[in-house]
């Protein structure tokens, strides 16, 4: 579904992505793991038409992808950004229409938002309310409603987990899941390795901009390697 060959990209005199190379086939989800400044938000980033590669292609259901963000979301690839970026001063609810923004089809809207507030039910009880004025719980839950607001079949999801209480990070791994069983397809961004390998079908490790070591998700959770530089006591204690 997606195909990444040989990216490279660069700003600022730094090179963030050394010839990444990656796929994801419909309906898994496929996490990439990684320390910070390894290149992983930079690469959702390109995916999704924020940053432009000095060279690579991206392919999407057999075809190049636009290098427009509107046109990206047209083909159907929607982005969870890290930090939720929700507008602050905007309602709950006027932010999950932001996300259908590009759509006409009036009927489908109004039955997706009701999707959304199913999924979400604190964000139906705080449709009203400024965004600014979320939990970052409940600003997570909206940056995920939003994205689903597209009605875009495949997700790109950075840092989901990053901020919240265990309770919380529980549940937004619940509804990853739930996503995936909605026909979603997912390319995950955590840095909590151990709740990524979880839920994913496969996963990659990037360091250093370029991609070290793949295979599934159940493989990577038991190689000594991975789990010395990135579960920690977690994979002894198995929570």
């Amino acid at each position: 579904m997606l195909e990444v060959q040989n990216l490279h990209v660069a700003y600022g005199g730094i090179r963030a992505l050394k010839g990444v190379s990656l796929s994801v086939q419909k309906g898994e989800i496929v996490t990439i793991i990684g320390a910070n400044g390894a290149g992983k938000s930079t690469l959702l980033n390109t995916i999704s038409g924020f940053l432009k590669p000095v060279r690579g292609s991206i392919l999407y259901n057999g075809g190049v992808l636009p290098r427009r963000p509107d046109l990206i979301v047209k083909s159907g690839i929607c982005h969870v950004p890290e930090g939720r970026l929700v507008f602050a001063n905007l309602s709950v609810q006027d932010n999950l229409m932001l996300g259908a923004y590009l759509r006409s089809d009036k009927k489908a809207i109004q039955a997706d938002l009701e999707k959304v507030f199913a999924i979400f039910p604190r964000l139906r009880e705080r449709r009203e309310q400024r965004a600014g004025t979320l939990s970052g719980g409940e600003q997570q839950m909206l940056a995920m409603g939003r994205a689903l607001m597209t009605n875009g079949e495949f997700i790109l999801m950075d840092e989901p987990s990053l901020g919240l209480a265990p309770l919380l990070v529980q549940t937004v791994f619940e509804i990853i899941e739930r996503f995936r069983s909605m026909g979603k397809t997912i390319l995950l961004v955590e840095q909590n390795a151990f709740k990524a390998l979880q839920v994913a079908d496969r996963a990659y490790i990037l360091e250093q901009g370029r991609i070290v070591k793949e295979g599934s998700a159940r493989e990577l959770a038991r190689d000594p390697a991975v789990k010395e530089a990135y579960l920690g006591s977690r994979s002894r204690s198995g929570g």
